[in-house]
């Protein structure tokens, strides 16, 4: 079954970008883009798309603001957040606006299908990074990768729970499971990491973990 989806973002290369990677994509048609959250609603009152991709801050109508009149006006479209802020000040006023997926922007193609596919089917589309803050504000146990108030070196979310991982002595394969994310991703994600922080093996990738506080060595509790 094909997806009809909108991509609503208010930076034009992003939007455009996203577009070029859905149609890259099997099962996604792309039936429309627009630049804030006034176009968005209207485009899915005219075209009743399956899927609105949302980012949250845009002009004129925030995100959150056009989710929340979408899912009153019409119900059968649902939405997925595509955004770069993954905190509880971005998160929970999307989700209690009706959204039933959130992803980062760093988000692989193959996490965008899935979370696609997760809403139509009625179940939520989201990125464990974000089920993971779900967890541990149910619970009041942060994780080590949250447990630091600012990423290091301009590390996100996804790209530091990867380093968590390898810290872990997880394998790439082992990775991809744990993150429901392809090897391939998950290679994209370590070269990244690898070229912000300097490290050059997964040895050195390890103590910067343990450096930096995002891990813990064995044996050992997270201050």
């Amino acid at each position: 079954m094909t997806a009809r989806v909108v991509v609503a973002d208010d930076q034009s290369v992003v939007r455009e970008g996203i577009v070029m990677l859905l149609g890259l994509l099997p099962g996604i048609e792309v039936v429309g883009a627009a630049k804030d959250g006034e176009e968005a609603v209207a485009l899915v009152a005219e075209l009743a798309p399956d899927v609105v991709l949302m980012d949250l801050r845009m002009p004129r109508c925030d995100g959150v603001e056009a989710t929340r009149r979408i899912r009153d006006l019409y119900p059968s479209t649902q939405v997925v957040v595509l955004t770069t802020y993954a905190d509880d000040d971005s998160i929970f006023p999307a989700l209690r606006a009706g959204a039933r997926g959130y992803l980062t922007k760093d988000a692989g193609g193959d996490e965008i299908v899935r979370a696609v596919q997760d809403v139509m089917s009625g179940q939520a589309g989201l990125s464990p990074s974000v089920q993971r803050l779900l967890v541990e504000r149910v619970t009041g146990a942060p994780t080590p990768a949250a447990a630091a108030a600012e990423l290091p070196d301009g590390l996100t979310a996804r790209e530091a729970e990867t380093l968590v991982l390898i810290a872990e002595g997880l394998s790439n394969q082992e990775i991809s499971r744990s993150l429901q994310i392809s090897t391939a991703t998950v290679k994209t994600h370590i070269n990244n990491l690898f070229a912000k922080t300097g490290v050059r093996d997964r040895a050195q990738a390890v103590r910067y973990a343990y450096q930096q506080g995002l891990a813990r060595p064995p044996g050992t509790s997270l201050t």
